[in-house]
């Protein structure tokens, strides 16, 4: 990992009773990083190396996944509810002095990042999604294009212990299928031998497999009451909030990402990235032609 991150440092953090587990470097204004699934903090090794030259980055592994622990779950998923991974992240921050910041979160983390930004206004200056639409709008617009698309939403969330049962079988296959699918090209030709070392080394664990499942049970239970909740009460993301995508991503089979997120925010801009799924691998470039002019203008 060290090769990935060259000049940063590890750090483990109990919140909770759940050891969370971060890479920090760089210098400047606070950033938070947060990866999705089925990766882990690997994911921003081709971007963090220039937003490292002007923002101190951290960036953790969700609960459940690389580095940090397993928690087990409860009957409500809300072990591994966005709004509990949030917590894990907002203490981190506050444990290493940073007590406002600016979020980047891709994929599951962008769900993370955006219940904070709800949860916590106070903490985050600015939010950057990646290649995600609200889970409200994800569950209350899907078409036929889309579930074909993300399947996944609907498998991984199923009761224990069918899909542990089936993707223990070749996780890794598993989860080369998966990376490769969401990607434009449709192949593994845009992750390093050094970060898919990586997340196959993680998801190999069946105590892995299991808590990305409980991750996705609490996306169909407790994560879409919460944004139910929030859209009944009228609560809004307060922060500047920039939403990128794959133009061949998940979102662009959507009816619009800028405009799902129009209906979240108070002020938000976006556009579409030349990439599949992981902008932040397979465009580092244009992703940061877009990330660092907001960053710049919105970061504490």
């Amino acid at each position: 990992m060290h090769r990935l991150f060259p000049g940063t440092r590890e750090h483990r953090q109990k919140i909770a009773g759940v050891e969370i587990f971060a890479r920090i470097g760089g210098s400047g204004p606070p950033l938070l990083l947060i990866h999705g699934f089925p990766q882990t903090h690997a994911m921003w090794h081709r971007i963090a190396p220039e937003l490292m030259q002007h923002f101190t980055c951290v960036m953790p592994d969700l609960r459940g996944y690389g580095y940090s622990a397993c928690p087990p779950n409860d009957r409500q998923n809300e072990a591994y509810s966005k709004r509990a991974m949030a917590r894990d992240a907002l203490h981190l921050m506050k444990a290493l002095g940073h007590e406002r910041f600016a979020v980047i979160g891709h994929d599951r983390g962008g769900r993370v990042g955006y219940r904070m930004a709800l949860d916590h206004p106070e903490a985050v200056s600015c939010l950057t999604v990646l290649d995600i639409v609200p889970t409200y709008a994800m569950w209350h617009n899907f078409t036929v294009k889309l579930a074909m698309k993300t399947y996944h939403w609907l498998f991984l969330a199923q009761p224990y212990p069918l899909p542990e049962m089936l993707i223990e079988q070749n996780p890794a296959g598993y989860l080369d299928y998966t990376l490769a699918s969401w990607t434009k090209t449709k192949d593994l030709s845009a992750f390093s031998e050094e970060a898919l070392a990586e997340y196959r080394t993680h998801y190999a664990t069946p105590e892995h497999v299991h808590a990305t499942c409980n991750d996705y049970r609490a996306g169909a239970t407790c994560d879409l009451a919460a944004d139910e909740a929030d859209r009944a009460a009228g609560r809004k993301i307060a922060c500047p909030t920039l939403a990128l995508w794959g133009n061949a991503g998940i979102p662009s089979e959507t009816e619009g990402p800028l405009q799902a997120w129009r209906e979240w925010c108070t002020e938000v801009q976006g556009q579409g990235i030349d990439s599949g799924h992981f902008v932040a691998e397979e465009n580092p470039q244009a992703t940061l032609e877009a990330l660092l002019p907001f960053l710049r203008d919105h970061a504490d």
